[in-house]
Formats: structure tokens, sequence, C-alpha cells
């Protein structure tokens, strides 16, 4: 379980692409409310799909398609907001940095977090005659190694502060994060 949450959570997606840029933009710690908030939707969702939502989504396939699209507008809309930042002069922070709602709604809305629940439980929790621990464990596991997993890519982003002193890398920076977000619609939707 623990190999397979971590490999779902510390690969490149959309919430750890926005706590990278958070990081780098805001420092750790003011990324911390996204973290949380990315790392409680991500256990819901594990817990959401051990309890049924796979039975739920067999029946009405459609739930999945509006969740991609949904997903695909949010993660637009923050690719957009990512690119287009504004520049800080060293030393001046804005104080905007994404909030707990802004990383469950980023969580929630990301089809990659879905997909990796499902078929984690599906793999580990399934039909077993103790599926109930099995998830239990399973969202325990998912919790800690998915607030870990972005919380590192937020250490990465705050590690490069000082090469984001010059305005010119933040533009650079901060484009690329947009295009490197935008980007991850393109895989909701193969």
């Amino acid at each position: 379980m623990f190999i397979f949450a971590l490999t779902g959570a510390i690969s490149p997606g959309p919430v750890n692409i926005i706590a990278t840029g958070s990081g780098a933009a805001f420092g750790f710690r003011k990324t911390l409310p996204h973290i949380t908030g990315a790392s409680l939707a991500y256990t819901l969702i594990v817990f959401l799909s051990g309890s049924g939502l796979l039975a739920v989504l067999e029946v009405f396939p459609g739930i999945f398609s509006l969740l991609q699209y949904l997903g695909a507008g949010f993660l637009l809309y923050m690719a957009y907001k990512l690119a287009t930042a504004k520049t800080q002069a060293a030393g001046h922070q804005s104080p905007k940095a994404p909030r707990l709602f802004e990383g469950m709604l980023a969580q929630g809305l990301n089809p990659k977090a879905w997909l990796v629940a499902l078929s984690g439980c599906s793999i580990f929790v399934g039909a077993s005659d103790r599926g109930q621990s099995y998830l239990f464990a399973f969202c325990i596991i998912s919790a800690l190694v998915c607030f870990f997993s972005i919380a590192t890519w937020a250490a990465i982003g705050t590690l490069i502060q000082k090469y984001l002193s010059d305005i010119r890398h933040q533009v650079m920076f901060n484009r690329v994060m947009g295009l490197l977000l935008a980007a991850t619609v393109l895989t909701i939707f193969q």
C-alpha cells in the first residue's frame, strides 16, 4: 500500500505543480494550507473510492466525465493564474498563497487523484471480508504519503527561491509552471 500510494502521490501532477509554484513564491510555511487541503481531499477521495464509488461510477459513468471537464477547467484557470502571476521584488511577497480550500478543490477536481484512489482501492480493499480494515489502513497511509509528497514539491519550490530573486527568472518560472500545469489537462482526456 505504501509503495503504491507513494508512486501515485509523488509523481508530477497538477497539485504538485501548484505546490512547487507556491513554495517558490510564498515559502513552505505559507504553502502548508494548500498541502493540508490537498491531503485531506485525497484522503476523502480514497475513502469514497473504497466505500463503493466504483460501483456508482459503473452505473453512472457520466459522473466521471463531468469530473474530467470540471477538473480541466479548474486546472486551466490555475495554470493561467500561475503563468500570469505578478513578479515580486526580492523580499516582497504577495499574501495570496493557495488556501486550504483551494488545495482541497485542486485535489478534488484532479482526475489523477480519482484514478489512483480507485485503482488502489480495487487492488487493496476490494471485496475482501476485511475490506473496512484495509480501507482504514489505506486511508491513513494515503493521507500521510500524500502530505509528505506534496510537501516535498513545496520544499523544492522553496529551495529555488534564491534563483527566483531575479524578476526575469520569476517570469520564466511562472510561465513554465503554468504551461506544465496546462499540459496536465491533456493527460485527463487520454
